[in-house]
């Protein structure tokens, strides 16, 4: 990860694109533009003073609310990641933590997908949380332990069983597979859903980073106006064009939230990337 910048902060915009490419049993693909804020959680309350357009827990043109991320309660958001990976096994002993998310803009927002970047006191990587939200207000976790397991900024491919309803087009069978480069002067990150037959959707996000300004907030807002609607709306959208296909459907079960999945290597090619590196 990137130097801390001349303001003094280590956080960041990341401007990009998001891209979900269905191979099976129909083929699918959708492609639109993003942006995603890289917050260092230490930094909330002092972004939220120092910028004009980005409050924390009041309504702003773009806002931040501990509830919207981490396993909910009155803790800070800091306490609950922390809290959530020592229960399983990984203490940062006061180490960052980096939320890659969206965040409300005019209110609303829905993250398919927030990643924390957990540092140890000695600013080492040491895991990476993914959580994982679907349309029924669930949550579920995926952490990965790195343990040595990268290669300069990319991160060993690694992979965790599905567990987790996500789509109504989609089984909870199978696993995810993650490849990550870590967010610098640019951002990669894609997600492979397999099952016994192969992979079968791919999603990833490309994207530049940029400085967390007023003036590049209100730029986004400009060039990206309701964006965190679109992304929902977006979701709905593509789930009837995949029914028009006539795509099986799989029903919602019992209600799942805050669970916790490992992660663990696996042997394949980490340096292919879905999408291209320049968005």
């Amino acid at each position: 990860m990137t130097a801390v910048p001349a303001d003094g902060t280590d956080s960041a915009l990341y401007e990009g694109v998001v891209t979900h490419m269905r191979h099976k049993p129909k083929k699918h693909g959708l492609r639109y533009r993003v942006f995603s804020l890289l917050i260092d959680l230490d930094e909330m309350e002092a972004l939220s003073r120092r910028l004009r357009f980005l409050s924390l827990e009041r309504f702003n043109l773009f806002s931040l609310y501990s509830g919207d991320y981490g396993t909910g309660g009155d803790r800070s958001l800091k306490d609950q990641i922390t809290g959530l990976l020592r229960q399983n096994g990984v203490d940062l002993e006061g180490g960052r933590i980096h939320m890659l998310a969206y965040p409300r803009m005019l209110g609303y927002v829905f993250n398919p997908l927030c990643v924390y970047f957990c540092h140890d006191r000695a600013h080492r990587l040491a895991a990476i949380l993914y959580e994982v939200h679907n349309t029924f207000g669930e949550r579920h976790n995926y952490l990965f332990r790195v343990d040595g397991d990268r290669d300069g900024d990319t991160i060993a491919a690694h992979s965790a069983d599905k567990c987790f309803y996500v789509s109504p087009f989609q089984s909870v069978d199978g696993r995810y597979v993650f490849k990550l480069a870590l967010p610098g002067e640019k951002l990669a990150l894609s997600i492979r859903a397999e099952d016994a037959s192969g992979g079968h959707l791919t999603a990833a996000f490309t994207a530049r980073r940029r400085p967390l300004t007023d003036r590049n907030l209100l730029g986004l807002a400009i060039k990206l106006p309701l964006m965190t609607l679109k992304v929902i709306a977006g979701i709905h959208w593509h789930a009837l064009r995949l029914w028009l296909k006539g795509l099986k459907i799989y029903r919602h079960g019992d209600r799942h939230d805050h669970g916790t999945s490992m992660a663990c290597p696996v042997k394949t090619d980490t340096t292919e990337m879905i999408g291209e590196q320049n968005s």
